[in-house]
């Protein structure tokens, strides 16, 4: 079975994949869009993380990137399904305890619908600006995992004894609402896939192509059963670039485009593989054409998916 989530516009303003129109785009926007993904079936609505960006990366990157707590936060008080997905947390840049009070807060205010997902990050000046070793972000990130298993799960005082990180007799409320928050390790590097399989309850890789995919999905299964690590995984996809029906617009040559049937046809390669959920992106020109791509996708290509 596979479902479908989407990457929020507005949000995370990156050269590489924001549209023109979300340059003047704001909370209105997100909600309108958040309400439509809900409406048309999506699993889930996520949010990117970067606390300040270089002027050397400004131009490519943009600095428009939203706070991923509060801006999920705003839209879980405007939604009441589709689960909130933090693609991804570079969770190595805060105390987990800090992240775990934000987002322990937020799983709590939804109901219990945060999907935490994390990645080591890649902005050197980021990490120095914030006190925080760049060379060592990947092991940063292992212990960060191991406390926030703790610091998010059910007891009210946590205990977690590391290298890096130190607490017990400091209680925390609210609780979140899920007894397990999913937390799913975004990167395709082969140390994010190995802390994927032995570590996240998901994987999300960094867009790889489909060529490339079914290896490292099949590395990811290995790793898990030579640990001995019984429970399932969610895999997930980045799929191309959409748009449902024939565009009229210059869409770009690595866009799937095309009938519901052909779209959905070329998306189940993604389950044939091992995929549980892909992550679309839809072309647009402004929101009212995004949210129509939600609703046609939702309503026909969705059906054919599985």
């Amino acid at each position: 079975m596979v479902v479908y989530g989407m990457q929020l516009p507005v949000q995370s303003q990156s050269t590489l994949y924001a549209e023109a129109w979300e340059a003047a785009a704001g909370p209105a926007d997100l909600l309108a869009v958040a309400r439509a993904a809900e409406e048309h079936g999506f699993d889930y609505l996520a949010s990117c993380d970067h606390v300040a960006i270089p002027r050397r990366l400004a131009g490519p990157m943009s600095t428009v990137w939203y706070d991923p707590v509060a801006t999920l936060s705003f839209l879980a008080a405007a939604t009441e399904r589709v689960r909130l997905l933090s693609h991804v947390a570079v969770v190595g840049l805060r105390h987990p305890l800090v992240t775990a009070k934000a987002y322990a807060t937020l799983d709590h205010l939804s109901g219990g619908r945060l999907v935490l997902g994390v990645g080591a990050g890649h902005v050197q000046e980021e990490f120095e600006v914030l006190g925080v070793d760049f060379a060592r972000r990947g092991a940063v990130l292992d212990e960060t995992v191991d406390a926030l298993r703790a610091a998010l799960g059910p007891e009210e005082y946590p205990e977690h004894l590391g290298e890096r990180f130190a607490f017990k007799d400091l209680g925390q409320l609210p609780r979140p609402a899920q007894e397990r928050v999913p937390l799913w390790v975004g990167g395709s590097s082969p140390a994010a896939v190995r802390r994927a399989a032995l570590k996240g309850d998901g994987w999300l890789p960094q867009g790889d192509p489909r060529e490339k995919l079914a290896d490292r999905i099949q590395r990811l299964l290995r790793l898990r059963a030579e640990a001995g690590i019984a429970a399932p995984i969610t895999v997930g996809a980045i799929t191309e670039a959409l748009y449902v029906g024939a565009p009229g617009w210059d869409v770009g040559r690595r866009t799937l485009s095309g009938s519901p049937e052909a779209l959905a046809a070329s998306l189940r390669a993604y389950g044939d593989m091992g995929v549980h959920q892909i992550q679309v992106r839809f072309r647009s020109r402004s929101r009212t054409e995004l949210t129509d791509q939600i609703a046609a996708f939702g309503s026909e290509v969705a059906p054919h998916l599985n």
